[in-house]
């Protein structure tokens, strides 16, 4: 008899269990960007996954439809939809998505109340049960809600770690390999500092292609043309897709830090970090050259820069301390 509809379950889809004791990821937030997190990362078959959303059946439907590709795709893993926060206890590494996307004409700094509460609840809940975890902070404003995920987590902060630089790079490295037309393979550059328009610095001073410094290759105002774009990145794709904004890259990028925790591949990767001296910068959320592995951050490079890529560098950890400032408390 049919019983009407009935609140959405937890939803697991389990291929291969050969491996007994593999490691877990649980990501936060079943949107497009979350759940792209999930496809890649159940692809990899290394870990299993939790997709965790406030939304019934819409991390469960996600997780379904991510397994209905696994014999086409040629993947065996563990994936978890759930509504639940027990179903993500003994994570290793937590990925918080949730939040509000940004819309066209609103700026990160937009999203900073609201966020911080939704970042507060989730990252209580997700330390509650998953204690020794790394969290990996994708809510925007980014650098402000690290803040807020280090406070609510009460992790020292080398298990607090941003994810802003790893997608700014990637745009940059995009734009220049394609004002220059050569392969992105050959781009080797880094957006550090903020993740906001105005707060990131894409570095010039050591921008290089298949080691031929960028300013040989790029005339002035091209350099300056491809700093600009990367600073507007985010706001460029916003702006052309109307209703919505990037999932596919930041998803990429964020996996990629997962792979430097769990794997403990202890990569040099640019990441949002609390500085405690570097450049001059000190109790702030910045993106900085860092080495990830397992346990979080193990390390951060005070890279040379220019003297106005310094000067950049420390204006933008006084924007994270402003921000942080007008931050709701909990």
């Amino acid at each position: 008899m049919d019983q009407g509809p009935r609140r959405a379950e937890s939803v697991r889809v389990v291929q291969d269990r050969s491996t007994p004791l593999r490691q877990k990821v649980t990501i936060v937030g079943a949107g497009n960007t979350g759940a792209t997190m999930a496809q890649i990362l159940s692809a990899r078959g290394y870990a299993d996954v939790v997709l965790i959303d406030i939304v019934e059946g819409l991390p469960q439907g996600k997780a379904l439809d991510i397994a209905e590709a696994a014999p086409w795709a040629r993947t065996s893993s563990s994936l978890l939809g759930t509504n639940n926060w027990d179903d993500t206890a003994n994570s290793d590494v937590v990925v918080v998505t949730s939040g509000v996307a940004r819309k066209p004409g609103m700026t990160r700094e937009d999203l900073l109340s609201v966020n911080a509460g939704i970042v507060r609840s989730v990252v209580t809940e997700a330390s509650k049960r998953s204690p020794n975890a790394v969290l990996v902070i994708f809510a925007n404003p980014m650098d402000a809600m690290c803040h807020v995920a280090l406070e609510a987590s009460g992790f020292p902060k080398e298990r607090v770690v941003g994810q802003g630089g790893m997608l700014d790079t990637a745009r940059y490295r995009t734009f220049i390999a394609m004002e220059t037309g050569t392969s992105v393979k050959d781009v080797s550059a880094w957006v550090l500092g903020g993740h906001t328009e105005a707060t990131m610095v894409p570095l010039v001073s050591n921008a290089t292609v298949g080691g031929v410094p960028l300013t040989q290759l790029l005339p002035a105002d091209r350099v300056e043309a491809v700093v600009k774009r990367a600073q507007g990145g985010g706001a460029e794709i916003v702006g052309l897709l109307k209703t919505g904004s990037a999932f596919v890259a930041p998803a990429v990028a964020t996996i990629e830090m997962v792979d430097a925790i769990l794997l403990d591949e202890r990569r040099i990767l640019p990441c949002c970090v609390m500085l405690q001296g570097e450049w001059g910068i000190t109790d702030a959320y910045v993106g900085a050259p860092i080495v990830l592995g397992k346990g979080g951050v193990l390390h951060v490079y005070e890279i040379p820069v220019s003297d106005s890529e310094l000067a950049e560098l420390r204006a933008a950890g006084a924007a994270v301390k402003e921000l942080v400032a007008a931050t709701p408390k909990g």
